[in-house]
């Protein structure tokens, strides 16, 4: 009997896990990984302020070809839970389709994997010269500290060197958070000429930043984009004139940058744009978050090969979304992101209908038996 994905799909979201409490979804995984044959190891890592963060390492087989899945057990809060179809830690299933927070990002994925991996060690098909191994962390939705860039750091100290498959995806953009202010001077709205109207300075540099893209995008990656996500003058005055004002953005950035030369990029054009007339400056906050491409090659080849099996259609090679762990394990080793369909990640209702959770299952066996084949 094969391994049933949708209920570690429900055992895993019916715990809590909301980052970066873990409250026993390592534990199930534990639990299912040693019943069928795999070392696990369950490090715990600390930073001076920020909360302790447990971490799960599994593998089974030896020798030199490694395939390791990574992924996270933490979840974005609910929200308002009496907004929710279905209780959003309950695993309920309502016309096919599984709901809980966490269902696609990322315990589905995770228990397709598993079940996939058990029934692939069961079958006793995996050849020898090779193993199989886990890494999920409880740290990715929060500050990234605690997580997969100290698992992987803990599992290099012992020798481990992975390959990873976790849509596919062969690269992320990077992402950079800066903040604009400019200052002016404080009057009254009557007598403008005494003061010195921030705003319209602000307007000025924001329209600079947003008149012109940031490039044309390149081979694999869309071009860049730079959103404004606030403006905020913190004036309750509706007669005064305020003296500085601020507006926050995020940068999604493509292999044409670093953060070093966007950083310059977005001084140059605001020094432009302010000339002589706008007192201005710029912050940027620190970020993990750097560009990275795994070019195509035969382990990419492979995992589309897996899913055009599977599914009857060749996959797109993409580079769009947001940020993932894969940006510390791009460090490591060539990276291949292979997860369910995040049409309702982190909102409510998140949802995965169960056919999906057996096709990728499906595929990460396919996976599996491709790569040791």
């Amino acid at each position: 009997m094969s391994t049933d994905p949708v209920a570690i799909a429900r055992d895993l979201i019916r715990c809590r896990s909301v980052t970066p409490a873990d409250r026993g979804a390592l534990d199930v995984l534990a639990r299912l990984l040693r019943a069928s044959g795999f070392a696990v190891e369950m490090p715990t890592f600390s930073e001076p302020g920020t909360a302790d963060v447990a971490n799960l390492y599994a593998r089974i087989g030896e020798g030199e070809k490694h395939l390791a899945f990574a992924g996270h057990t933490d979840v974005v809060a609910p929200g308002e839970e009496s907004a929710w179809s279905h209780p959003p830690f309950a695993g309920e299933i309502a016309d096919r389709e599984l709901f809980g927070r966490g269902a696609v990002d990322m315990k589905g994925a995770i228990a397709c994997f598993l079940a996939a991996a058990i029934d692939y060690v069961g079958a006793g098909t995996r050849g020898p010269g090779g193993s199989i191994s886990l890494l999920i962390t409880g740290d990715e939705e929060g500050v990234a500290i605690n997580g997969t860039v100290k698992l992987l750091r803990w599992a290099a100290e012992r020798g481990i060197v992975t390959r990873l498959g976790d849509t596919l995806k062969i690269g992320r953009r990077g992402s950079l958070n800066g903040a604009l202010t400019v200052s002016g001077r404080q009057g009254h709205v009557a007598s403008p000429q005494l003061a010195d109207n921030p705003i319209r300075g602000l307007v000025a540099l924001m329209s600079a930043l947003m008149a012109q893209p940031l490039d044309e995008g390149t081979e694999h990656f869309a071009a860049s984009n730079l959103e404004f996500t606030s403006v905020d003058v913190g004036n309750r005055t509706v007669n005064l004139i305020p003296g500085e004002a601020r507006a926050r953005f995020n940068i999604r950035f493509n292999d044409r940058h670093t953060q070093e030369t966007l950083k310059h990029l977005i001084e140059t054009r605001c020094r432009e744009a302010a000339g002589e007339k706008v007192r201005w400056r710029l912050e940027f906050e620190l970020s993990n978050s750097d560009v990275f491409l795994t070019k195509p090659g035969p382990f990419v080849d492979l995992v589309a090969g897996a899913v055009a099996e599977i599914t009857g259609h060749e996959p797109a090679r993409s580079t769009a979304g947001g940020t993932s762990d894969a940006r510390f394990i791009k460090d490591y080793c060539p990276v291949v992101e292979l997860g369910l369909i995040g049409r309702t990640a982190h909102q409510i209702d998140e949802r995965v209908s169960t056919a999906d959770l057996e096709a990728l299952t499906a595929i990460y066996r396919r996976i599996l038996e491709k790569y040791f084949g």
